[in-house]
């Protein structure tokens, strides 16, 4: 029973506490907030004794919020800037859809007043279709104009992206993709990407590859295109160059590490004997065992194959309108082949079992320098996709 009041009095005290909250978002003018509560809790259970004063507070906020809101909406046309007609189509829709969200509750009775919540509804759709007109009609001008007069390439895209949002706005207002291909074309940058190779070591062709690869590393951006194989007679904005400055492979190195290993191991046991010579018994009358030790040794004999890639790179980005440096990034990698075994003359039972499992393994082949070179490079594709990623044309 002690559970019960706990747990109702916890309820009530949560209850009380969205009340306020409801309430305090009402006092600070920030209706959105307050209606999205009170609707909440309406719509899990909209007859509870409990939320009753949900009901008081959506009445509220409801009618504060569309006369605030119409007001806005009619100063916006009052200032006759077609820049607002997006404004204004918003609102009306916000409007609109409060009251589509309310709509499937009424009535709400406020038992207290022993009447219903009274929500003064208003059909915005006329409002809505006029005002989408008049905006499809000023984005379409809009963008015409940019797309006549354009003085760089931010205003083709400008007028890409209002010809996007009236194609999502109006679908069926006139045929726009002629217009929106023409915007995207003329938009867009074009980057020519360019590899250099300054060693005295062959790049591997898979590892070139797929450093020019934009598409597989995800790179190519909407309004950004990397061409690594120039297009004869195109403008390119921008020069991208990746120039490969010193690869290093080390030779091929064994290392031996020759250790004496010794350990006292057990080796069967010996009885104790009493006094008189004869075999000690424990309390329960079993015979005492005492353990014998030997030690035990072998040269334990460790390889470690070795060998080590290095490559020291830049990345620079040239602005080809004026010929001037954008940024330069170095890139460095090192890859790292590695490869222990071990063998052994002597007793095996003098060695630590974390080397033992060396015992097992042979020497194998080294990996030849392309496929070091190319492993090196791994890293250097990772650094590439990032930095491109970050030095954003646009």
């Amino acid at each position: 029973m002690k559970k019960i009041v706990l747990l109702f009095a916890i309820g009530l005290l949560a209850s009380c506490s969205g009340v306020k909250k409801t309430q305090k978002a009402i006092n600070s003018g920030n209706y959105s907030i307050a209606m999205n509560k009170a609707l909440k809790e309406l719509q899990a259970n909209k007859t509870k004794k409990g939320h009753q004063k949900y009901v008081v507070l959506l009445e509220e906020a409801f009618s504060k919020h569309s006369q605030r809101e119409q007001e806005r909406i009619a100063f916006l046309q009052k200032d006759g800037n077609p820049a607002n007609l997006e404004d204004i189509y918003n609102g009306y829709i916000g409007l609109r859809k409060l009251q589509q969200n309310i709509r499937p509750l009424l009535p709400l009775s406020i038992y207290e007043q022993d009447r219903d919540a009274r929500f003064e509804f208003t059909n915005y759709d006329n409002r809505i279709l006029e005002t989408k007109a008049s905006l499809s009609d000023y984005l379409f001008e809009n963008a015409n104009e940019l797309l006549t007069n354009a003085s760089s390439k931010y205003d083709y895209r400008s007028a890409y992206d209002q010809l996007q949002y009236l194609q999502e706005l109006n679908p069926g207002y006139a045929d726009m993709s002629a217009k929106m291909e023409e915007a995207y074309q003329k938009g867009l940058d074009y980057i020519k990407v360019e590899l250099n190779n300054d060693t005295q070591q062959v790049i591997p062709d898979r590892l070139e590859e797929e450093l020019l690869a934009f598409n597989t590393f995800g790179i190519n951006d909407f309004w950004s295109k990397f061409h690594t194989e120039p297009v004869a007679d195109l403008r390119y904005d921008y020069a991208m160059q990746l120039d490969f400055m010193e690869i290093n492979v080390s030779p091929e190195r064994v290392n031996e590490t020759q250790v004496i290993k010794e350990k006292l191991i057990k080796d069967g046991f010996e009885y104790q004997l009493d006094r008189n010579g004869n075999v000690a018994k424990d309390s329960l009358g079993n015979d005492i065992k005492i353990d014998k030790f030997k030690k035990v040794s072998c040269n334990y004999y460790e390889f470690t194959q070795l060998k080590t890639a290095q490559i020291g790179a830049k990345v620079s980005f040239v602005d080809l309108d004026n010929g001037q440096p954008i940024n330069t990034y170095p890139l460095s990698s090192e890859f790292v082949f590695e490869h222990i075994y071990a063998n052994y003359q002597g007793d095996k039972r003098a060695l630590d079992n974390n080397v033992v499992a060396l015992l097992d393994l042979a020497a194998v082949p080294f990996p030849s320098n392309e496929q070091m070179i190319y492993d090196a490079g791994e890293d250097i594709k990772a650094r590439l996709k990032s930095i491109v990623s970050k030095n954003n044309f646009n």
